[in-house]
């Protein structure tokens, strides 16, 4: 299936009714001019407002939001003056970041003393007796594959056999042929993006979302629509609305307990979306890597087989791995999409790398066949991680507040005011490295009042990592040297 290039160049606009349903009100109820603004401007910085976005017409927010055009008036010029809107004479306002608001970048790094905590990578230890028994069976099995040349640019038959085994299993009829064997999900997302998109091309994705995969966008020069995940989760009628607006080429999701929020989308928003997406004509590249990484709830069936019904699915590129359910050090991941899409995802992977270990890809075949006994043991553990995470950041920086997730493998925590980025850095000088929620973010400056702590550590840990914090937090005097931090985070 074909699915058409559409080039949009309109501006995006907010209606009234929309911008007031993402503004918290104050106490009193009625917004004052000043109360106004800064509800604008925290929405900004929260993400649920995305920048270069134009407002509404003064006179359409103050029939809304039932003020008088004076109030709305007075907010927008409040806005402009400290940064947070700029205006062009009969043409509106647009939401903006003071000149020079940006994130701290921090990176993940190897700190050879080990005197450090790190809270920034969301990845478990491997199921080392699962490994060892699962290495012992790829070793036996590979003297069949040493006689070959080894390549195998859609990924060993049995992987692909056994990926598709589970979609199937979990409700949604897939043959091997419409899986693509990758190394890890970041190359699967990496293919997809080149792929199916192009330079100047739009792509709409939640803010906050996954840190790599806005990366890989930037890196291919796609224009980023944001479309806000806040703390209830996602608004089917803004995300409809920046599809028809925008017109995106693709659109990259994790509805499966979001990386960082841990949000689940329901199944109705889900056939919606794919309805929606249907309609103008975009591409859904659905990241499923936190799938199986249901803590609270029964794990969701496959994104596509919400979009199931006429061809809705065949716009549904699905990417998973199993980096979160087993471990990230086997870097095997797959595509699920259109035996045509797949083939086309072939011949553009081959070009950088043209196929994965076959070891690797036995030891993911033996995995897949004890995942259902891999998986309650692994989230029996993580229960008790984010327990024992959630009751020490409780005793030593009771001010903070979060959303305990139903899954996934983070708290998305909410400080009270902004500040991560120097809380993080300061973090680093008291020997515990943490996120702040702007590396997350959309658009630079956002998400300042955030950090993403996962809960993928042994329980001891987060006792003397929530000390440091408040340490770090009180301003105490930092006893580590900051270490040397290459920019990347998983």
């Amino acid at each position: 299936m074909a699915v058409a290039r559409v080039v949009h160049t309109a501006d995006r606009t907010l209606t009234g009714r929309q911008l007031a349903s993402l503004l918290t009100p104050p106490a009193e109820g009625r917004f004052g001019y000043r109360e106004l603004a800064r509800a604008v401007r925290e929405a900004l910085l929260d993400g649920r407002v995305a920048l270069r976005l134009r407002l509404p017409a003064e006179r359409e927010l103050a029939t809304v939001l039932a003020v008088s055009r004076t109030t709305v008036t007075g907010a927008y010029d409040l806005l402009r003056e400290s940064g947070y809107a700029h205006s062009r004479r009969g043409a509106g306002t647009w939401t903006a970041l003071p000149e020079g608001q940006a994130p701290t970048p921090l990176g993940a790094f190897h700190d050879v003393t080990g005197a450090t905590i790190d809270l920034a990578l969301a990845a478990p230890e491997a199921p080392a007796a699962e490994l060892s028994a699962a290495l012992a069976s790829a070793a036996a099995e590979l003297p069949r594959y040493a006689g070959t040349q080894g390549y195998h640019p859609y990924g060993l038959p049995a992987l692909r056999a056994a990926v598709a085994a589970r979609y199937t299993a979990r409700g949604l009829p897939t043959l091997p042929e419409q899986i693509l064997v990758t190394t890890g999900a970041q190359q699967a997302l990496s293919l997809a993006l080149t792929l199916l998109g192009r330079a100047g091309d739009r792509v709409l994705a939640e803010n906050p979302s996954y840190t790599n995969a806005l990366d890989a966008m930037r890196g291919r020069m796609l224009r980023i629509t944001p479309v806000p995940v806040t703390e209830s989760g996602w608004d089917t009628g803004l995300v409809d609305a920046a599809l028809r607006q925008t017109a995106p080429r693709l659109a990259y999701l994790i509805p499966d307990f979001h990386n960082p929020t841990g949000h689940l989308m329901p199944q109705e928003q889900r056939r919606d979306l794919a309805r929606s997406a249907r309609a103008t004509g975009t591409w859904l590249v659905v990241d499923e890597t936190l799938t199986d990484i249901a803590l609270d709830v029964p794990a969701p069936p496959p994104f596509a087989a919400a979009a199931a019904g006429g061809d809705s699915e065949q716009i549904v590129v699905s990417v998973g791995s199993l980096s979160k359910s087993c471990w990230g050090g086997l870097r095997v991941g797959w595509v699920r999409a259109s035996s045509r899409v797949v083939t086309e995802l072939a011949r553009v992977r081959i070009t950088a790398d043209l196929s994965g270990s076959v070891l690797d890809q036995l030891v993911a075949v033996a995995l897949m066949d004890r995942l259902d006994a891999i998986l309650p043991k692994r989230l029996a553990e993580l229960r008790l991680r984010r327990d024992a995470l959630a009751s020490a950041l409780a005793r030593h920086v009771p001010e903070w507040r979060w959303t305990v997730p139903p899954g996934g493998m983070c708290l998305w925590i909410d400080l009270g005011r902004p500040g991560a980025s120097n809380l993080a850095a300061r973090g680093l000088r008291h020997g515990v490295r943490v996120e702040g929620g702007a590396r997350f973010g959309v658009d630079p400056g956002t998400h300042e009042h955030r950090l993403r702590i996962p809960f993928t550590l042994p329980e001891d840990v987060y006792e003397p990592a929530a000390e440091r914090l408040a340490a770090a937090l009180d301003g105490a005097p930092g006893r580590f040297a900051d270490p040397a931090l290459p920019d990347w985070v998983a």
